[in-house]
């Protein structure tokens, strides 16, 4: 989306950074057809999802990394990177 003038004013006045406002368009609600809210409830629920999702992807890098074969819809068969190199 276009960034208009008034909008970077209003960021710099309100301490409100772009990715700030990148998060809030991912992540947060449409409402009235015009407006994205990221509140603050939604957005500690959203942290503790991304500290449980940088945790799993330690988990992956200690592993070399991990393959999930896949047929179609089907899930067939995971394993550890480091395994097949």
């Amino acid at each position: 989306m276009e960034c208009t003038h008034h909008f970077k004013q209003r960021m710099t006045q309100r301490g409100i950074s772009k990715r700030m406002v990148d998060l809030a368009l991912d992540y947060g609600k449409l409402e009235s057809n015009d407006k994205y809210v990221l509140r603050q409830k939604d957005a500690v629920k959203l942290l503790s999802e991304l500290q449980d999702s940088l945790r799993h992807l330690k988990k992956i890098i200690d592993k070399g990394g991990v393959t999930v074969v896949v047929n179609g819809e089907s899930l067939i068969t995971t394993y550890n990177c480091d395994n097949q190199n």
